[in-house]
């Protein structure tokens, strides 16, 4: 297995570079920093931003100079330390923090049985060569399945709402986005009850140029946590990545989600927060 250092040494190498699922990797104006893709987050290209005090401050104020909202994402090993209190500072809040988790694809699926065929619903073929294992085991009644209709975007971006109780209907149009650009480069599994209600929903970027194929989503109802649903989905977005040759699973993991992964076999290599900025009403 290889190690948190050394998995870090990478991340930092090629995670930070790499194209988005769109191919993408938008370069700021400020150089040392690079705002990815659809989601418009800032970090920095290299863990060192290499610039402190006034260049610092001066950097920052270049970002929020347009008056528009800035998310930027700090990782808990990003130097200069005084980043995050200089953010702050400039009027940035923190809302949101978790852990930078790293598996190894070959065994995340190495507990799974060779995979089974699984008829997707009409309209949603899966690539070539892919396959969905239906062998683990769920709650009765609930399926697993791949979607590209838009339309399911809308009821992930709901649920996603309900979870979390705050309007989350931004990620709709995000996933929208990626799928009319590059289905392949995004896939996006459902967790349904019997009845059709939409229990857990995930997805996966495949990004170019790197060995890392980054999860998303997993955020589970209530009422059917604890029953291995997300885990499921994880283990199935392991299949996915690993029949496209992708070496690692890389996730920013909540409080809730953390605990799972890490008895699947991920190492915490960092810590990542994610600072906004909004301009004054």
């Amino acid at each position: 297995m290889t190690t948190p250092d050394a998995l870090l040494k990478l991340y930092d190498r090629q995670f930070r570079r790499s194209s988005d699922a769109r191919g993408r990797l938008l370069a700021d104006d400020s150089g040392p920093l690079v705002r990815g893709g659809v989601s418009g987050i800032l970090t920095s290209r290299q863990p060192d931003l290499g610039v402190t005090g006034a260049a610092l401050d001066e950097l920052i104020h270049r970002q929020i100079a347009g008056g528009t909202a800035v998310d930027w994402r700090l990782h808990g090993h990003d130097r200069p330390g005084e980043l995050g209190d200089r953010l702050l500072a400039a009027g940035f809040t923190a809302k949101r923090s978790g852990t930078v988790l790293v598996g190894e694809t070959a065994a995340l699926t190495g507990e799974l049985a060779p995979p089974t065929d699984v008829t997707p619903p009409a309209g949603v073929p899966l690539p070539t060569g892919v396959t969905l294992p239906a062998n683990l085991p769920l709650p009765p009644g609930v399926t697993i399945r791949r979607t590209t209709d838009p339309a399911d975007a809308d009821r992930i971006a709901d649920q996603h709402t309900e979870v979390w109780g705050e309007d989350l209907g931004f990620l709709a149009e995000i996933l929208k986005d990626r799928l009319a650009d590059r289905p392949d480069g995004i896939p996006i599994l459902l967790a349904e009850a019997a009845d059709g209600t939409l229990v857990c929903s995930a997805w996966m970027l495949l990004r170019e140029d790197s060995d890392f194929a980054t999860l998303l989503g997993g955020s589970t109802l209530k009422a059917w946590r604890g029953r291995g649903i997300y885990r499921a989905l994880v283990t199935h977005r392991a299949r996915i990545a690993e029949q496209h040759g992708y070496r690692y699973l890389h996730v920013e993991a909540s409080d809730h989600s953390a605990p799972i992964l890490r008895r699947l076999g991920f190492q915490a290599i960092t810590t990542a927060t994610q600072y906004r900025w909004t301009p004054p009403a």
